[in-house]
């Protein structure tokens, strides 16, 4: 009897890698997530540990899962995304969002910023919409997200008129710019987010498909997984990662006044020397790198801001 009311009592074992205030820092809680999205159901079995699983190389599996999480922990009843985009892993979004919340807070002597006076703006916000969602959930702030692609302009309109989010979706007509085009004359943000395409090229991102499953199954793949896929602008661009986010840097510049924080995911570490050349060209004033994990996988922020700490405070004052 004692050994099964220690059981009973034992602490959900938390992934310490996320954010403390990530709700997905525990394991899925399955049965609750079954109980209000029932369909899910028949997408968990128990693997080999003897714990609760779905299978995440089937893209219907990992999309209920997603819908799931969404109605559990932020009362998103209608969520869905095209076939073939992005269906990202909600706890790493979710901790952006979380660090770039303690990045402005830094400048408010630790207060967590929320409401609507703070305005952030999401560079490639995708068909799934979700670093507007969780931001606006969460911390209840007023996004603008942004877009080349069309169908993944309609579907986050969908998202957010279903679900009557605070999101000002807006088309970026121009591939090469970033905040040309988005950002009007007079208007302040206090943070951009953005997760850059990761891959150079097709081919680099169908080999880091089949490396990837390689690496799970333990086997060589015939042909890619579509769990791990997406449209091409949101895996891979010319001149991969780098060369965007170098280029997202030099056209920030032109937008100093109008932004307190630039930041953007950065999954290479490699890449950070030359991220860093490039802000020092640009003469950014401020610039920080806040790491973040989830599982094995280890990535960063950097943020970068032309206002000096004082103008930083001015700015959240006058906020």
């Amino acid at each position: 009897m004692g050994e099964e009311n220690k059981s009973n009592t034992q602490k959900p074992e938390v992934k310490k890698r996320l954010h403390r205030r990530n709700r997905h820092k525990t394991k899925y809680n399955f049965p609750k997530l079954i109980e209000q999205t029932p369909e899910l159901e028949k997408f968990v079995s128990v693997n080999k540990y003897g714990k609760e699983t779905i299978n995440f190389f089937s893209a219907e599996a990992v999309k209920i899962l997603n819908q799931s999480l969404l109605k559990f922990d932020y009362g998103i009843k209608n969520w869905d995304i095209p076939s073939g985009y992005l269906c990202p892993p909600i706890p790493g979004r979710a901790d952006y969002i979380h660090h770039i919340a303690d990045l402005l807070a830094s400048d408010d002597n630790k207060r967590i910023p929320k409401g609507p006076v703070i305005h952030a703006l999401d560079i490639g916000m995708g068909a799934n919409c979700i670093y507007p969602i969780i931001g606006h959930c969460e911390y209840d702030w007023d996004f603008v997200g942004s877009d080349i692609d069309l169908t993944s302009i309609n579907s986050a309109q969908e998202i957010v008129k279903n679900n009557s989010l605070s999101v000002n979706i807006r088309h970026q007509e121009n591939i090469n710019h970033f905040f040309r085009g988005i950002i009007n004359p007079n208007e302040l943000f206090d943070v951009t987010v953005c997760n850059p395409p990761f891959h150079a090229s097709q081919a680099e991102a169908i080999s880091a498909n089949m490396k990837k499953i390689k690496n799970l199954k333990g086997e060589k793949p015939n042909k890619p997984n579509p769990s791990f896929g997406g449209m091409h602008n949101e895996l891979w661009c010319e001149g991969g990662e780098l060369r965007f986010i170098k280029n997202m840097i030099k056209e920030s510049k032109q937008f100093e006044k109008n932004v307190l924080w630039f930041t953007t995911l950065v999954s290479k570490h490699g890449n950070l020397k030359n991220i860093y050349l490039a802000l020092r060209k640009m003469e950014a004033f401020d610039v920080k790198t806040i790491p973040m994990g989830q599982g094995n996988k280890s990535s960063r922020i950097v943020a970068w801001s032309y206002h000096n700490s004082y103008e930083r405070k001015k700015w959240v004052r006058e906020r």
